[in-house]
């Protein structure tokens, strides 16, 4: 734990590494592509409803350990005790793992788009390896503090702010101009079919609006303490929730959703708008992939760097290595940064050598990632229902409302996430061997390995004190 703050970053830094770890264009495509424009009020209502309450979570466990270290470790200690702390911590480390074979290949894709203005298509096992060249950097990168990151991610959060805020823009002069929608904008279509299937894409929803939670690792490098931190973290959740419902809204004003790909969907949509507009579509691709190249870079540095903070600096003394928690002078666990790595890359070749091509790539590992990206979450909620009910007279700067608000939001959330992983894990559409396999069997293994770690640590510790308490017993026999 750093009982003295770094302070190295400001307020617009932390906004623009809030706004990388949690917005993406990208984001509004490929849950247009699943659900159409029923992705705009399913945003809205995921930012009202989740999104603005997890926040306000997040900024009363932040208020709380005002100088906590790795964040969603320390928030969970304080109301489930250091087990499900553990617990918890790992599986926020653990489900970022899956999330990286579904950034690195869009990586490429971007990369693509910025050299060569279109989409140069790499079979899934060469998307695999150039994946592995990048996030060897990445981890580098990440290594450095937040200070480089911010420099990153600054960048292109700003960036993907101004092209999202000029699709806008321009897409409602369309609108203004007489253009009619290619999907018409009306009750039918932004009306939900509660199926299986739409229940399995809000996980999408829920994975897209979340992230904020990474941020709170970074408390002790803010200037302005906790009280900076959450004014912050409320604007950004406000301000991204803003950007996905209306950008969602507009995505089929040129082109209907069956005509989009996760990989080109981007591309697709703003070079129609920039048809329209008389604009060079190759010119336009070369500087849309820049913006979602720089995006995903810094995405990618925050996701490469906030897990391992969260898992290893604060888990007590024992259960790994001296060596693999020590932290560098940025407050990083390099050693562990670098046992992350090597831990993915299996990751990224597996879900390559069983898909066709890198869409169908793409809709798997999505698939896996929204719905183990909402263990943590409800990790985090479970612990805040805990806070309210049983440890609520523990003095914070900042609450969500009174008890009663604060266990009803919490139960709520509760209920709809557990809905929403159990539909994600069997999506509707894929093989069940491949959901048992990929989805079940990753959840089932990993997690397994966290609870008989755990308990090993149990065990030597139980040791450790009888070995303690005879010793004890011996010196007072002898004397």
């Amino acid at each position: 734990m750093s009982a003295t703050p770094r302070a190295t970053i400001g307020r617009f830094i932390l906004l623009s590494m809030t706004i990388a770890a949690v917005f993406s264009f990208r984001n509004v495509i490929n849950n247009n592509i699943e659900i159409g424009l029923v992705s705009a009020p399913a945003f809205l209502v995921a930012t009202m409803f989740y999104f603005v309450p997890f926040v306000f979570i997040i900024a009363e466990f932040v208020s709380l350990n005002k100088n906590a270290e790795s964040g969603v470790y320390q928030w969970i200690k304080t109301s489930l005790g250091e087990r499900w702390a553990f617990i918890g911590a790992y599986c926020y480390w653990f489900v970022n793992l899956f999330y990286f074979t579904s950034l690195l290949p869009n990586i490429l894709v971007y990369a693509s788009y910025t050299f060569f203005g279109y989409e140069y298509v790499f079979t899934p096992l060469t998307v695999a390896v150039l994946s592995i060249i990048i996030f060897t950097f990445s981890t580098w990168v990440s290594t450095k503090g937040a200070n480089w990151i911010g420099s990153v991610t600054s960048i292109g959060s700003t960036l993907m702010l101004l092209m999202s805020f000029a699709f806008i823009f321009f897409s409602v002069v369309a609108l203004l101009d007489g253009v009619e929608p290619a999907t018409e904008i009306n009750a039918a279509s932004l009306t939900p079919n509660f199926g299986w299937a739409f229940m399995g894409t809000m996980a999408w929803i829920f994975f897209s609006a979340g992230g904020a939670e990474s941020i709170g690792v970074y408390i002790n490098d803010l200037k302005g303490g906790s009280r900076a931190f959450v004014r912050t973290i409320v604007l950004a959740g406000l301000l991204i929730g803003g950007l996905y419902s209306v950008g969602s809204l507009l995505a089929n004003v040129f082109l209907p959703s069956s005509d989009l790909t996760y990989t080109s969907g981007v591309f697709q949509v703003m070079g129609a708008l920039g048809n329209y507009f008389g604009l060079n579509t190759k010119i336009l691709n070369h500087i849309i992939g820049l913006v979602m190249l720089s995006a995903a870079l810094g995405g990618l540095m925050i996701w490469t760097s906030a897990p391992v903070k969260v898992f290893f600096s604060e888990i007590p003394a024992g259960i790994f290595g001296e060596k693999t928690v020590a932290l560098n002078k940025y407050g990083v666990p390099v050693r562990a940064a670098w046992i992350q790595f090597f831990i993915v890359v299996p990751l990224l070749i597996i879900p390559a050598l069983s898909s066709g091509n890198i869409n169908q790539l793409l809709n798997i590992v999505i698939n896996m990632t929204a719905a183990t990206s909402l263990l943590p979450p409800l990790m985090i909620m479970t612990a805040y229902f805990a806070l309210r009910l049983k440890h609520d007279h523990l003095p914070r700067d900042f609450r969500m409302g009174s008890r009663l608000t604060g266990l009803t939001i919490a139960a709520i959330l509760l209920v709809i996430f557990t809905i929403s992983f159990i539909a994600a894990t069997f999506p509707s559409g894929q093989s069940l061997w491949l959901a048992l396999a990929y989805n079940v069997g990753g959840v089932v293994l990993f997690l397994g390995w966290a609870f008989w770690k755990y308990q090993r640590y149990e065990k030597r510790l139980a040791q450790n004190r009888a070995v303690e308490i005879g010793e004890l017993d011996e010196a007072a026999s002898s004397s």
